[in-house]
């Protein structure tokens, strides 16, 4: 309903009552505003209560105003330039308390992406992953760092894992020519969607490969191609993209496949420990050694 909610609050106007069309027509014309104020700040900026907020948000087809709220937000999250983010990111945070409002809000996202992520999806991605002959990563730019993260683990527990390398288009299909029903493809992309990640998928999905696409919406250009969609909450919208959700979610898909594959990975960690005191990998450290093992 995002993509057609400012036609379908447009074509209802007439039928509003006369604080719902102050409403209405503050939402149509100041969205990018509307979507990141609580509704007794919305009803200040028009002049009508808090109730009326509430009951035009029902009236429009929403259970209440949080959820017409993260639908205003998901229709802008990728159409906002970054100078636009940096604006909202000042009015919503400012200069006080930032560390705790930004991880509260991280904490929240997380909170949603357990809610919201099927786990009927989430296991048929892990069977995948864990079948494949090949797996490829694609992600670019702050998404990059998702799939990098993921392909280090997942190349210490699976046999032919490729991070996919955007520099350029013709470059990125060259790395994925032979991908084919044997293949699985990771496909990472939130607002504003990489059009290289959507390339791929769709190409993945001509070869008959699996898709498995880690992103933020159903309205996702990804989820088209995709036979699992895995959803992480990335929608507080400043110029830095939020990723804790997004990483929590594929660090439980990393340990999902790595115990249904736990016999394979014990030997292979048996030998990296070995190599790893061999080439002096990591600083000894006498006493107690907190630090992860990779």
């Amino acid at each position: 309903m995002a993509r057609d909610l400012l036609a379908y609050i447009e074509s209802q106007m007439n039928g509003f009552s006369k604080g719902q069309k102050l409403i209405g027509r503050y939402i149509v014309d100041h969205y990018d505003k509307a979507a990141f104020m609580t509704a007794a700040k919305l009803g200040e900026a028009v002049g009508v209560s808090e109730s009326t907020v509430v009951r035009f948000a029902s009236e429009v087809g929403f259970e209440g105003y949080p959820q017409l709220q993260r639908a205003l937000q998901e229709l802008i999250q990728n159409k906002l330039t970054a100078v636009q983010r940096m604006e909202i990111t000042n009015e919503q945070i400012g200069n006080e308390d930032v560390l705790q409002k930004v991880l509260n809000l991280d904490i929240e996202k997380i909170r949603r992406t357990l809610e919201e992520t099927s786990a009927a999806d989430f296991d048929s991605a892990v069977e995948a992953i864990t079948r494949a002959r090949k797996v490829y990563i694609i992600g670019v730019r702050s998404a990059a760092a998702l799939a990098q993260f993921m392909s280090f683990y997942c190349n210490l527990i699976l046999r032919d894992v490729r991070l996919v390398s955007t520099s350029s288009v013709s470059e990125m299909f060259e790395q994925i020519l032979r991908i084919d029903e044997n293949d699985v493809l990771v496909a990472i992309s939130f607002p504003r969607y990489s059009r290289r990640t959507v390339q791929a998928t769709q190409y993945a999905s001509r070869k008959k490969a699996k898709v498995v696409a880690v992103t933020d919406s159903r309205t996702s250009p990804l989820v088209e191609k995709a036979d699992s969609v895995l959803l992480a909450r990335s929608d507080m919208v400043s110029f830095v993209d939020s990723l804790a959700a997004p990483l929590s979610l594929i660090n439980a898909l990393i340990v999902a496949v790595g115990l249904s594959k736990r016999e394979e990975i014990s030997e292979s960690f048996a030998k990296l420990e070995q190599i790893w005191e061999d080439y002096d990998v990591y600083e000894k450290i006498e006493g107690n050694q907190s630090d992860g093992i990779i």
